[in-house]
């Protein structure tokens, strides 16, 4: 049921965000990452926070994605933030408590009301 779900949402919720994402528009960020396995470039839309120079990232299907798991093997990739690109030269776990300070009223309230704890720290190459 889990790999139908994100299918779909690869295939067509993603699809509209990515264009969004790169148009600077919306809520929404782009991680450019390359394919650990394939070498592929990949864009996956997601939503970031900033947290001062760096951003913060919410891993709502987990650190099992594929985006996530080609960032952790790379130990890098670039994100598109309000249509600006930005080096990310690492990433790390982030407590709870500082991902959902860093994403502020109301998105805070509503990753508590969905139990969301898993946060990565993207730090700014």
């Amino acid at each position: 049921m889990r790999r139908a779900w994100l299918w779909l949402v690869k295939n067509t919720l993603n699809r509209v965000t990515v264009r969004l994402a790169r148009a600077g528009r919306g809520p929404f960020a782009l991680v450019r990452h390359v394919g650990r396995k394939t070498g592929r470039a990949y864009e996956t839309p997601l939503l970031l926070a900033r947290l001062g120079d760096d951003f913060v990232a919410e891993l709502t299907y987990g650190p099992e994605v594929a985006w996530y798991r080609n960032v952790e093997a790379a130990g890098r990739c670039r994100v598109v933030v309000g249509g600006v690109e930005y080096e990310i030269g690492r990433i790390e776990v982030c407590a709870p408590e500082v991902g959902l300070a860093a994403f502020g009223e109301p998105a805070a309230t509503v990753l508590r009301l969905l139990r969301r704890r898993d946060f990565r720290l993207l730090r700014r190459a």
